[in-house]
């Protein structure tokens, strides 16, 4: 532990996500809520759920315009019966502690390669690639879920789940609004956007609060100017800096910082998806993902800290920089201490369009509970070459419109200054 704050410590809430949810960042991992009944449909021999309707028979999904589970056969709506809750952290170190010792003696279920299973509504096969933990039956369409990976004893229990806010319809919307808005883009692509697979996807995020206390050694640097003349015996002005050494402490409280825990190739487009309204989390259930896809993580809590890690340290030397002022800022030395490091295992919903272009898959994605939109598009060698064509000859019109008529008038211009001169004289 580092020394404590002393007056005149500049505190900084730095909330990239919205912040203000419930917080228990110590005394262990934070002990669920009683288990509710559960409507579930439970396949053991598979190790799956489903959640077949009382009214038909059919399968009931998460109907995002209601937040109810609905039956798409017949209507039917039915309450979530999980109840909503706010989601509180967990203390980082002694999790992940009891996390190794439980994967020392248990194997934890596999969510790598594929994981086939056999439908209980046809009978056929469906697989789970990856760690993929929700999908559908390929034949009937049956939503299904792997019971043996959210609640496997060696694995990090989900925590909460943001549910999707915006429907199928207005992400429709959203994504024909961007790709239309891409001039570049082939004609084919644009086509292919009602063609290309459009799915509801729930990714697997670590979210983590921290209290940090900072001392720091550096200088401040005040800008001052000097005006001399140079050997022509103009005058020229400089602009220096002089130089106090400066010493302090911070004090920063970083709250819900996001990472995907999924492994992606397009980390960084997924990464301008933020910020995620993390404090809306309520306490996970599986009737929130009936029907939509979602991934449980493949980087655990522990795996995934560098990055929030290095986003917080960032924050941190922001923060330094503004309480040593002036001008300009020179650290020499940071040495912080996490005084409290707790994390949240969270879904969060993504839209995901994928269009195949060219043998080649592109992206893009939809925050679904604030609308933005990140992507990936190809670039039209043609439209590309005809906009650089009309550029040019465009240049060439500007050119000869000067020399005709451009010449003339400076020729003019000229005159009229000649005459007003002899007329001086």
């Amino acid at each position: 532990m580092g020394p404590p704050p002393v007056a005149g410590a500049v505190a900084v809430n730095f909330v990239p996500s919205g912040g203000g949810a419930d917080v228990q960042a110590s005394g262990g991992p934070v002990k669920q809520p009683p288990p509710q009944a559960d409507r579930a449909m439970l396949h053991r021999t598979e190790h799956t759920r489903t959640y077949p309707c009382a009214a038909c028979g059919g399968q009931l999904q998460f109907d995002i315009a209601s937040q109810k589970l609905r039956c798409p056969n017949c209507g039917n709506y039915s309450e979530i019966e999980a109840p909503r809750a706010p989601v509180a952290a967990r203390d980082l170190r002694a999790a992940i502690g009891e996390l190794r010792a439980l994967q020392a003696t248990t194997a934890g279920p596999e969510v790598t390669g594929n994981h086939e299973i056999k439908c209980q509504n046809c009978g056929g096969t469906t697989s789970f690639v990856g760690s993929l933990t929700a999908t559908r039956c390929p034949y009937c369409a049956t939503p299904i879920q792997r019971d043996d990976v959210h609640n496997a004893p060696a694995r990090l229990p989900v925590d909460g789940v943001v549910p999707f806010r915006i429907d199928e319809k207005n992400a429709r919307v959203l994504v024909e609004k961007w790709v239309s808005g891409r001039w570049f883009a082939p004609s084919e692509f644009k086509k292919y956007k009602r063609l290309g697979s459009f799915a509801s996807v729930y990714h697997a995020y670590f979210t983590y609060n921290a209290d940090t206390y900072t001392w720091y050694q550096g200088e401040q640097g005040i800008e001052y100017t000097e005006t001399y003349r140079d050997s022509d015996g103009d005058l020229q002005t400089v602009t220096r800096v002089r130089w106090y050494p400066v010493q302090g402490e911070v004090v920063n409280q970083f709250v819900d910082v996001p990472v995907l825990a999924n492994e992606h190739t397009d980390r960084e487009r997924i990464k301008t998806l933020e910020p995620w309204p993390i404090q809306d989390a309520t306490t996970y259930s599986p009737e929130y993902v009936a029907g939509h896809l979602a991934r449980t993580y493949d980087r655990d809590a522990e795996e995934s800290l560098p990055e929030a890690r290095s986003e917080m340290e960032n924050e941190i030397e922001h923060t330094v920089r503004r309480d040593i002022g002036g001008d300009q800022q020179r650290i020499h030395s940071l040495n912080s201490t996490w005084n409290s490091l707790a994390y949240k295992h969270v879904l969060l919903p993504i839209w995901l369009l994928t269009v195949i272009y060219l043998d080649r898959p592109f992206n893009v994605y939809i925050n679904g509970l604030t609308g933005e939109v990140s992507g990936e598009r190809p670039w039209s060698k043609i439209k590309i070459a005809i906009a650089v064509t009309l550029a040019v000859l465009l240049v060439v019109v500007i050119v000869v419109l000067y020399m005709k008529f451009g010449h003339h008038s400076t020729g003019h211009g000229s005159t009229t200054t000649v005459h007003h001169s002899t007329h001086r004289r």
